[in-house]
């Protein structure tokens, strides 16, 4: 007979490694659309002794650009040191005598990944974080770019949709590390900045910085599978472009399927990419059909990437697509927090009752125009997704 055998002993499950740790101490406050966070952000620069980070996607010349630049101008003339990383495609419409401005004030300005033609598929990996550290004291993280898009002076009403996070506390320390990764990158003569002195909170939010890069780092996606799937009360998700991943749309199917509240928020009528629109509307009869509902805003573009599962939240610049997590540096703030939850929770609840839920039965009885705009632009987006998966092998 065949010697019997000892029964395998079996390992542990290894913990998720994240790039930086959950911090307590921490402090978040929730600011809604630019007319809310841009003061803000501008009143901080204006408050500056040590340094202004400043890393942004989008910078585009304008009323909110000029605002920005002179307050940097005036920051630096005080021997500030300023920092200014811009993706150099988002920074096609920032003029030469903005730039020139803040280099004559003494402004460091560094143009992330810059265009050219031999780089081929190389200028498709950008900069899409939006970031300001002040001093080490108070950051913001968000979705926004500094444009008059955000807070439009000639007409406030269409000024998109966007939130902000205000940062203190101990992340601080991981969002000022994130900084000086990329810039170090690009500049010849390494950026050393001291720690962020310590600071006592009057309430303590445990928070942890969440980062992606490119295909080689995806925090951003790992927590977003690990809250959707674990979820037991409720899932929104509210996001500018909406192409999932099949891995995402199954973990949505799933946890609605098991009686949680999934809701996506999505952008209406008003958007910058209107076929990534038709392309993710692909999706929405699968989703309906497992119980997820969805969300149209209407009042003007949604540009705003919130996440919220229960007690957890993510904000940030991430949009949780597939394109995002492919070609992307990102970042997210999560707060896992009842008090922060409820005001996420309630600014969600204010934006649903501005949309148009999609409904099952209507949603079956659409056009054929619509339906022939999903089927065209979705088979744009395979292709795209198929040749950059090429390109990246």
């Amino acid at each position: 007979t065949p010697q019997s055998r000892r029964p395998r002993r079996m390992k542990p499950p290894t913990p998720e490694k994240f790039q930086f740790p959950w911090r307590r101490g921490n402090q978040f406050e929730l600011l809604v659309d630019g007319h809310a966070y841009f003061p803000r952000m501008l009143e901080a620069v204006d408050r500056a002794r040590r340094h202004v980070l400043l890393e942004i996607y989008l910078f585009e010349s304008g009323t909110v650009a000029s605002r920005f630049i002179d307050a940097l101008t005036r920051a630096a003339v005080r021997a500030v040191q300023v920092k200014l990383l811009v993706d150099d495609f988002g920074a096609a419409w920032f003029t030469d005598s903005d730039r020139e401005r803040l280099i004559a004030a003494g402004v460091e300005l560094v143009f992330y990944n810059p265009l050219h033609l031999r780089k081929w598929f190389g200028n498709m990996f950008r900069d899409h974080r939006k970031l300001l550290i002040v001093d080490g004291d108070v950051a913001f993280v968000s979705g926004t770019g500094i444009s008059d898009a955000f807070d439009d002076p000639k007409n406030p009403a269409r000024s998109w949709r966007e939130t902000a996070v205000r940062v203190s506390g101990p992340v601080l320390s991981d969002w000022q590390a994130l900084f000086m990764c990329v810039w170090n990158r690009h500049v010849p003569q390494a950026l050393i900045l001291p720690a962020p002195p310590p600071c006592v909170q009057a309430v303590d939010m445990p928070g942890r910085v969440a980062m992606s890069r490119n295909l080689v780092v995806q925090d951003i996606r790992r927590s977003l599978f690990r809250r959707v799937r674990d979820a037991r009360r409720r899932v929104w998700l509210c996001t500018a472009y909406f192409v999932p991943s099949r891995k995402l749309l199954r973990a949505l199917k799933q946890t609605a399927g098991r009686g949680v509240d999934v809701r996506l928020l999505l952008p209406g009528p008003h958007t910058d990419h209107p076929a990534i629109r038709h392309a993710g509307r692909r999706f929405y009869s699968s989703l309906l059909r497992h119980g997820v509902r969805i969300f149209e805003y209407q009042p003007r573009f949604l540009h705003a990437k919130t996440l919220l599962c229960d007690q957890w939240a993510s904000i940030g610049s991430s949009n949780f697509d597939r394109w995002n997590f492919r070609w992307n540096l990102e970042a997210n703030q999560e707060v896992d927090h009842p008090d922060f939850a409820v005001s996420v929770r309630n600014m969600l609840e204010r934006d649903f009752l501005e949309s148009i839920e999609i409904n099952w039965g209507q949603w079956k009885r659409r056009r054929w125009p619509t339906r022939l705009r999903e089927h065209l632009w979705g088979r744009v987006d395979i292709w795209l997704e198929n040749l950059g998966q090429r390109r990246v092998k």
